[in-house]
């Protein structure tokens, strides 16, 4: 069972504050993240493989795909900073005073109160956006939100990444592992939500991704935006 009365104690949290949400695309590689100091991060999977090599450690870490999860356990247990994985994840992951079960839906919402659960959307960035908009976030700024995969099968279809991940902004990322292939056509159905009730609350997702390909969320450049 999800602990409702743990997750509460996010709710409006930071409110009319300004969220840097960081997907794992290899253009974070092209990033200077000097300019993210003082700023409120939200890392997703593997983030912590980037953590030397960018110099940053978020606030909040979110995980929900089983994968992910299964292949970095000691690397979860090990972060110092708030974590959000799935219910399912409670019998794999340590449970303590830092770890925060989501309790995974299917009802195609986007769950204003993360309490009732959240909806995966095809992709962890969507939970992301339902925590920030459940924390009271006005502004939420994407980056390595890349939106364009090489693999071969069809979306969502199980396959297995030989040699060296050319989808993330690390090598060793899905290396000779197995993954679930991108479904982007459903990722941009379910952003376009998102997107919409941002908007209805006079608040804002952009896309500060250096030349990505999802045209949901309007763009700008990531230093206009932290400055």
């Amino acid at each position: 069972m999800i602990n409702i009365k743990s997750i509460k104690r996010f709710y409006n949290i930071h409110k009319d504050e300004k969220l840097i949400l960081i997907c794992n695309g290899p253009s974070l590689n092209k990033i200077n993240f000097d300019i993210f100091e003082n700023q409120i991060i939200m890392g997703l999977n593997k983030i912590f493989l980037g953590f030397h090599k960018f110099n940053l450690y978020p606030k909040y870490y979110l995980a929900t795909n089983k994968k992910v999860i299964q292949s970095s356990i000691k690397e979860i247990d090990d972060l110092n900073c708030i974590k959000f994985t799935p219910t399912h994840s409670k019998d794999i992951l340590k449970n303590g005073p830092l770890n925060y079960f989501l309790n995974i839906s299917t009802k195609e919402n986007f769950f204003l109160d993360i309490t009732k659960g959240v909806n995966e959307g095809y992709t962890v960035t969507y939970v992301g956006l339902q925590l920030a908009y459940f924390m009271g976030f006005s502004k939420v700024v994407l980056i390595g939100l890349d939106h364009k995969y090489s693999f071969k099968g069809e979306p969502n279809q199980e396959s297995y990444m030989k040699g060296n991940d050319p989808n993330h902004f690390d090598p060793s990322y899905f290396k000779n592992q197995s993954w679930d292939n991108p479904d982007l056509e459903n990722s941009e159905k379910y952003f376009k939500i998102a997107n919409e009730i941002f908007k209805k609350d006079n608040r804002e997702i952009i896309d500060s991704t250096v030349n990505g390909d999802c045209n949901v969320f309007p763009k700008m450049e990531l230093e206009e935006v932290i400055n």
